[in-house]
């Protein structure tokens, strides 16, 4: 079980809008783009990805049965993420950079993957090669770029399709703005975000948690 079927299996308190339902976009379908024109988006996206120093976006995370949850997810450079769910939902998925975690504060469980083992790793691991294991997909737009990631060799990490949109004022001048992750099983999930904000100070210590199995022990 992944980590997003882990947490979109929970009980979700708000409802789910139509609008969440529109999970991949048609273009992650299309064809792959010409082998040139690739090379340079790719690198564009790639570039983007790089340039992020620090960053945080509220996110809105979808499961293909249209259940959905919110937060707040923060990214410092390298490697390191946090993913704060709204209130209501007892769940903390976080990064320290080399190891990523989630945390059950219901059942005080603890379960920690290494980053390479997550598509989310196209994200957060600095030595994984987005150019050596992305291809771009055609979206037949010029300020809009899809590019899928996948490891040929390990099919088991699974899929994931990034989305960026040319925006000026971002890192790089490509803003992402959602991620599709498809799991071995076909398990899909959508992750948008909106209200980026680049540049902050973020403190290292908003990567780490507390680990609920202690206060248990001490009982």
């Amino acid at each position: 079980m992944t980590i997003a079927s882990k947490i979109l299996r929970k009980p979700v308190r708000t409802a789910c809008a139509a609008a969440l339902m529109l999970l991949a976009p048609a273009a992650m379908i299309a064809p792959a783009a010409p082998v040139a024109a690739a090379s340079n988006n790719l690198d564009s996206a790639v570039a983007a990805l790089r340039s992020i120093t620090t960053m945080t976006a509220d996110f809105t995370q979808t499961d293909r049965q249209g259940q959905a949850i919110s937060g707040v997810m923060t990214l410092k450079s390298p490697g390191k993420i946090r993913f704060q769910y709204q209130d209501g939902v007892p769940l903390l998925v976080v990064s320290n950079g080399k190891s990523l975690t989630l945390v059950d504060y219901e059942v005080n469980q603890v379960q920690r993957w290494p980053i390479r083992n997550s598509p989310l790793g196209a994200l957060l691991d600095p030595k994984r090669d987005i150019a050596k294991f992305g291809k771009l997909i055609d979206t037949g737009r010029s300020d809009v770029l899809s590019v899928e990631v996948r490891d040929p060799n390990r099919p088991e990490f699974g899929v994931i399709t990034l989305i960026f949109i040319k925006k000026a004022s971002a890192p790089g001048g490509w803003q992402l703005t959602n991620w599709v992750a498809l799991d071995s099983q076909n398990h899909r999930t959508t992750v948008r975000l909106r209200n980026h904000k680049y540049g902050m100070a973020v403190s290292d210590k908003r990567f780490t948690y507390r680990d609920p199995r202690r206060s248990t022990r001490r009982k």
